[in-house]
């Protein structure tokens, strides 16, 4: 019991600033609990779900909100050393975790050709959605920190032709009521890393079996891209992240808006004075 109680203490003493305040203030920035929300959280069994996890007991434990909290990990098929040592430290870390079992591994091997990584990323949200709304629900909760919001920006640029990026919450399309909410945006990834070492805790990597770890994918190669350019400009990772809160609208050949219509630069051109 001790142990758990030094690691909750890291999180509002030794790290208060550079992860606690930043979840808190995600949390209030972008409005993600109201009153009597039941919120799922999704733990992977890595390193930025657990924080989560123990980010919301906090919350939980010193917040004004009244909520409550699940704490739910989807077994995708991982080998039986990956489940024991997510298990071990969910009891490590004082998180009642429930674990259940869905096949997406395997069905993303078979059914995903050459983007099983894809595939298997719908699966497993899909999954946590329907979990969550058993167990009563209305939100879920993911670990997706500040870098996946800048890689995930680049990779839209680089690979599919738009700009998009990960937004803090969102309204489900195929689960009535239920809204994700991504309360990490603006912590970054090597704080949590040095948050992880500090307490001596080992998550689980990737744990993958059908790319067994493999760095493939664009993700990798924009994570890596980034850190070149940073060689030349510090900054590329803040500029990258504020590009999505600095758009100018007349300044942009087209967009597509909330019902996905696509809009051209030319329906106000000329319209509006210079």
């Amino acid at each position: 019991m001790d142990r758990i109680k030094e690691i909750e203490r890291s999180i509002i003493k030794s790290y208060r600033k550079d992860i606690w305040k930043r979840f808190v203030k995600g949390i209030n920035d972008y409005e993600m609990i109201e009153e009597g929300d039941k919120i799922a959280i999704a733990i992977s069994g890595g390193k930025d779900s657990l924080l989560l996890a123990k980010l919301f007991q906090e919350l939980l434990r010193h917040g004004k909100k009244d909520f409550s909290l699940e704490f739910i990990c989807m077994n995708p098929g991982y080998r039986p050393d990956i489940v024991e040592q997510i298990q071990y430290n969910a009891k490590d870390l004082g998180i009642p975790m429930k674990m259940y079992d869905a096949p997406v591994f395997r069905v993303a091997e078979e059914m995903g050709g050459d983007r099983p990584c894809y595939m298997c990323a719908r699966m497993r949200r899909g999954s946590l959605y329907d979990k969550a709304k058993q167990l009563g629900c209305n939100k879920l909760a993911l670990g997706h920190h500040a870098d996946d919001v800048i890689e995930t920006i680049l990779m839209n640029v680089l690979f599919g032709g738009n700009y998009k990026t990960m937004m803090p919450k969102l309204h489900s399309t195929n689960f009535e009521g239920m809204e994700l909410i991504r309360p990490m945006v603006f912590i970054r990834e090597d704080d949590i890393r040095r948050w992880v070492k500090y307490n001596g805790i080992n998550p689980i990597d990737c744990a993958c079996t059908v790319t067994e770890k493999k760095n493939v994918g664009a993700r990798v190669y924009v994570k890596n891209l980034i850190q070149e350019v940073k060689k030349t400009n510090p900054n590329v990772e803040m500029s990258i992240y504020r590009s999505a809160e600095n758009v100018e609208m007349g300044a942009i050949l087209g967009y597509k808006d909330s019902q996905g219509v696509h809009h051209s630069f030319l329906e106000t051109y000329g319209k509006e004075e210079e």
